[in-house]
């Protein structure tokens, strides 16, 4: 049989619907300068699917240090893995700002987020050890746990008393293995916007043998006093054993960072393999993160408009009684009920017709029946952005509960 057979007739649960969805429900093409507004298919949108938190994206000091070390180093430098000849000064710069930003001993800066932890994971443990993680983590945490060639156990998400009986069950395992326990969770859960119960998490530590490894994509910049993320909210920033974060929310950049004791990361420095067999983040990055870095350490201002524009979208969201969860952090989830065919013509309706535009997240991803609509509030938006948002949103739900995007329903109200 070809291999290839498997595909042809079965393009998987999201791919099934590549030719009616690719170049507007996914992979959308966008135009224009980043920021709260761009351009889709011609025409002005107001954008809230870009993870840009603190608007250092098109930053005019940010545009200026990266045009600037990209005509003094170019793109290719350094030229090779880092373990062999892709180190430089300025990768040691940017590690220990990062170390002192998230209090910790030491860092290591790896070229991408999602390669980056599934290696750190796979160099973590050993076949005795035992992984215990969130069930709602990131799918880079679960394809690393799946490299894993011991036992795993996944913990109801956010759910101690779940948590703590995979703790027993790992423990009973790592006395007769003679190995330890890893546990994995995250700082803010990226789709439902809840952060990990870290507070909770490490006050097992004194009940259970086990080490904290947190994924703070969405929690660095935008949590804590300073914006050392979700540890430092929580007030346990020192009980995390591995602190990681990428730099593609709030650094708007590429790359992301290990953080945690010195031994700890010269271990992960010469073990970690997709950073042993792979280039070197390029200079002109590198130099774009320490600028990003300071003016993130400079400027609080961005994280206090964020927060404002966080707490205007969501409690007017609230006000029209619509359903964003628990979130507790930028990212603003909108639950509502429907089909797939009506989350296409309602998602259709909003950008078209309201000219606003956000992610759509429908089954497999959530359950059948679901339609998730995720707004990323930025410190660029403004209250015109938002109020033209929360406007929309309320058109859009009264339109979902009478029923107007059924198909044959919506397609006769378009025509007319």
């Amino acid at each position: 049989m070809d291999i290839f057979n498997k595909f042809r007739n079965n393009k998987g649960p999201l791919g099934k619907y590549a030719e009616k969805a690719e170049g507007y429900y996914v992979f959308p093409k966008l135009e224009g300068p980043l920021g709260p507004r761009m351009r889709f298919r011609g025409h002005e949108v107001v954008m809230w699917s870009i993870n840009d938190y603190l608007g250092l994206g098109n930053h005019p000091e940010v545009r200026a240090a990266d045009a600037e070390a990209a005509a003094d180093w170019g793109l290719a430098y350094p030229m090779g893995a880092r373990m062999m000849s892709g180190h430089t000064q300025y990768h040691e710069t940017l590690e220990q700002q990062l170390a002192d930003f998230v209090r910790k001993e030491s860092s290591y800066v790896v070229n991408f987020g999602y390669q980056g932890i599934v290696s750190a994971i796979d160099a973590l443990v050993s076949r005795k050890d035992v992984i215990v993680y969130d069930s709602e983590s990131h799918a880079c945490i679960v394809d690393g746990v799946r490299l894993h060639l011991g036992k795993r156990f996944a913990f109801d998400h956010n759910n101690m008393e779940s948590l703590e009986k995979n703790l027993q069950r790992a423990e009973r395992l790592t006395q007769k293995s003679g190995g330890g326990i890893l546990v994995i969770s995250e700082g803010v859960f990226g789709m439902r916007g809840d952060q990990g119960k870290l507070k909770e998490i490490v006050a097992l530590k004194n009940k259970y043998p086990f080490r904290l490894l947190v994924d703070d994509a969405h929690g660095f910049g935008t949590l804590g006093e300073t914006g050392a993320g979700a540890g430092e909210e929580q007030g346990v920033q020192d009980q995390i054993d591995v602190y990681f974060s990428t730099f593609a929310k709030s650094m708007a950049s590429i790359g992301a960072f290990f953080a945690a004791d010195k031994d700890i990361i010269q271990y992960l420095m010469y073990n970690m393999r997709s950073q042993m067999f792979a280039k070197s983040l390029p200079l002109p990055i590198v130099l774009g993160n320490i600028k990003r870095l300071e003016l993130l350490k400079s400027q609080p201002e961005l994280k206090e408009n964020l927060w404002l524009n966080v707490n205007y979208l969501q409690q007017g969201l609230r006000d029209l009684k619509l359903d964003i969860g628990e979130t507790n952090s930028c990212v603003t989830p909108v639950y509502m009920k429907g089909s797939v065919e009506e989350a296409t013509h309602l998602v259709k309706d909003l950008r078209e017709n309201h000219k606003v535009f956000c992610s759509i997240v429908i089954y497999p991803v959530i359950p059948k029946g679901m339609i998730l609509l995720r707004l990323i509030p930025t410190a660029a938006h403004c209250k015109e952005d938002m109020d033209i948002t929360l406007k929309a949103f309320k058109s859009i739900s009264e339109k979902l509960h009478k029923g107007v995007y059924r198909e044959a329903e919506f397609a006769r109200v378009e025509s007319h």
